[in-house]
């Protein structure tokens, strides 16, 4: 065993053990977190414009303190950027997270010195979970690449400024620095297909153990990797096992990057953001995430149907119940009170408490009262293309809106890897597929409200020329699944080759 394993095995099982002790604390902690936010909150000009210091409970908190997006937040955070300190949490941020948002525009999320621990140290604790699982130690010998933004950052009055991908990688240990790949130079390359095309130079003769990153872009590595050396990526590299990946969900990506590969290696997910890193993936048997209780975030969930009433129902993670969909909110030492994230989850096993991403609360379609989300869209496309045989690169669905009853429709954008042989019969089962998982969708159709959904066929890489031609391509940019107008649908027209 290599020294580097070595050492692991035995902090593995350190971070091993404390993590499962912690799941048997999870609200113990949250209430803690809470109380301990309280009363560092109250001293900030945040704390004081709601009265925190009055503040005895977390009833009496949810009537202090409103559910906030980015948009109602950003006066505090313009406050900041012009130098004042205590707004949102004791002194002042020690980096921004930049981030584009739909509505608000670049949003620049703070990170504290109380908050980093949080974005460093859960990535880590999901990889000792899994070496100490599954006995995988051999990884950690090899080299590891992390597809991420780069790491040069810029200065927002006078706080550091850039990525959190590229934040992070400040903080990657000494002793994981010989291990990584691509070099500093390649990583600070802003052009995507410039840096993708050096990352591969760079690791074609290397012995990758783990590459991690978001499927699609992770996916754009593999088939240039194929591309260049006429291999399979396990073959490639023989000693790769492990892939770390979040962002988005995996399972519309995952027989083509297992194809891709030539065999299957372990997966470890998790789910990050520039505003915390909230779950991970801590048990290679068990579904789900593992959410961090004990990292410095208060979490409160509503239900998803009432996240956009005057007044919806706050649920500490004490009154979670399985399998409903609930809006995240955090609250967080980064400064963020009520901050709704925009995520929506589901849990999946409430001892310990685990959970699924099942999508975005401005991501869905409800052109007609449906309000489809993405989680129903991805299990759909799943299931119509193991029957069908079929397999996808990526897509996108959004409403076309006619005049005249019966003439309307859900436009499902689609690029394969494998059409079906019957493109005709892969839609309507694709269509009876959603009939069958969303009862507001069925009952437009029996209606005839709505025709059956309607398939346009995107031409190979349209979907990686389209985020270029925006703009967005690589790094931490994704395709919305699902939108409830047309923009997207209608920039992506140039890509389409053909109707069904």
């Amino acid at each position: 065993m290599n020294l580097k394993s070595l050492v692991a095995k035995p902090f593995a099982q350190l971070i091993y053990n404390k993590t499962r002790k912690g799941m048997l604390l999870a609200v113990e902690h949250q209430e803690a977190i809470f109380r301990a936010q309280l009363k560092a909150g109250m001293h900030t000009r945040f704390g004081k414009d709601h009265r925190l210091a009055e503040v005895t409970d977390y009833a009496g908190y949810t009537q202090a303190v409103p559910i906030r997006d980015y948009e109602l937040m950003k006066p505090y955070i313009e406050e900041i950027k012009l130098g004042k300190q205590n707004v949102l949490w004791k002194g002042s941020p020690i980096y921004f997270a930049k981030t584009s948002g739909t509505t608000s525009g670049v949003k620049y999320i703070p990170i504290t010195r109380d908050s980093i621990p949080n974005h460093i140290n859960s990535a880590r604790n999901a990889l000792f979970c899994y070496m100490a699982e599954t006995g995988n130690y051999a990884f950690a010998n090899g080299k590891m690449i992390f597809l991420s933004g780069s790491p040069v950052l810029e200065r927002t009055g006078n706080i550091p400024t850039g990525r959190l991908s590229g934040i992070v990688n400040h903080h990657i240990p000494a002793y994981l620095r010989s291990n990584q790949l691509p070099s500093y130079e390649t990583n600070c390359i802003e052009e995507w297909e410039a840096k993708l095309d050096k990352i591969v130079e760079e690791t074609l003769h290397k012995d990758m153990t783990l590459i991690s990153g978001i499927p699609p872009w992770m996916q754009m590595y593999f088939d240039r990797l194929i591309e260049k050396s006429g291999k399979k990526v396990g073959d490639l590299f023989p000693h790769f096992s492990v892939m770390v990946q979040g962002g988005v969900n995996f399972e519309p990506y995952k027989a083509k990057i297992y194809e891709s590969i030539g065999r299957k290696v372990d997966s470890v997910e998790l789910f990050p953001a520039s505003e915390g890193f909230f779950a991970f993936q801590d048990s290679q048997s068990e579904p789900g995430m593992l959410l961090n209780t004990n990292s410095g975030i208060f979490y409160e969930f509503i239900p998803a149907g009432e996240i956009f009433n005057e007044n919806p129902t706050r649920l500490s993670l004490k009154d979670v119940k399985l399998g409903e969909n609930y809006a995240l909110i955090i609250n967080s030492n980064a400064g963020l009170w009520g901050y709704n994230l925009g995520d929506t989850v589901r849990f999946v096993s409430l001892a310990p408490y685990r959970l699924v991403v099942t999508g975005r609360i401005k991501h869905f379609i409800s052109a007609f009262g449906e309000h489809v989300i993405g989680e129903e869209v991805e299990q759909a496309m799943l299931q119509a293309c193991l029957v069908h045989q079929a397999k996808v690169t990526e897509f996108t669905v959004a409403p076309m809106i006619q005049q005249g009853a019966g003439k309307s429709y859900h436009e499902w954008l689609v690029e394969f890897e494998t059409p079906p042989a019957d493109m005709e019969q892969f839609r309507l089962t694709l269509n009876n597929l959603m009939r069958e998982k969303n009862v507001y969708y069925d009952d437009l159709m029996q209606g005839n409200i709505l025709l059956p959904l309607q398939l346009s066929i995107v031409e190979r890489n349209g979907f990686i020329n389209y985020m270029k031609s925006i703009g967005k391509l690589g790094g931490q940019n994704k395709v919305p699944r699902l939108s409830n107008n047309r923009e997207i649908a209608d920039a992506l027209k140039p890509y389409v080759q053909a109707q069904a």
